[in-house]
């Protein structure tokens, strides 16, 4: 009996657990105080897990899950790429709608992020001119827009998650012999 389980629908609940996991970060950083880890390593190592820790491991956790528990130790290069972007495009959904609804909630957010940017960017340029701090600023504000933040949230996990699923595609695929 073949099973009939697509590899994107399998993904949906890791790129849901992804998802919560980075709602989680952001919730903690905003705790502790953004202002607070700006430029130090904290930060780094948040964005480092976002961008390419959690997105690999998630991934690599899906696939393995639907080669070894779903379809009986197999998978190929193509049931990869589908189960590794359905959980970046998954979880960049609701990464993003989070990020709309949570600047909706607090919208003094982006002024805090604005201030916070403009000290970093001082102290990084002392010699920046008003004009040139205020149109960093106001850039900053226009890429905060959630109009703007949704669909390239989504786009940019769905392109990262196309790129990890290609590496890790290329690690576990394992074809079916009896396969078409």
């Amino acid at each position: 009996m073949e099973n009939n389980i697509s590899p994107a629908k399998s993904g949906i609940l890791y790129g849901v657990l992804f998802g919560v996991v980075m709602i989680l970060e952001f919730v903690i950083m905003y705790i502790i105080g953004m202002k607070s880890l700006v430029g130090t390593s904290v930060g780094l190592i948040v964005n480092l897990a976002n961008y390419l820790i959690l997105p690999i491991l998630f991934i690599y956790i899906g696939c393995n899950n639907y080669k070894k528990n779903i379809n009986n130790g197999f998978i190929s290069f193509s049931e990869c790429l589908k189960t590794g972007v359905s959980i970046t495009f998954i979880a960049g959904i609701i990464y993003a709608l989070f990020n709309v609804i949570f600047n909706l909630i607090f919208p003094d957010f982006i002024n805090e992020m604005a201030s916070i940017t403009k000290e970093a960017m001082l102290q990084q340029n002392p010699s920046m001119t008003a004009e040139q701090l205020e149109s960093g600023i106001s850039l900053m504000k226009k890429f905060m827009n959630p109009l703007f933040v949704f669909p390239v949230t989504i786009a940019m996990y769905s392109f990262f998650g196309l790129i990890y699923s290609l590496i890790i595609g290329a690690i576990l695929k394992n074809e079916n012999p009896q396969s078409f």
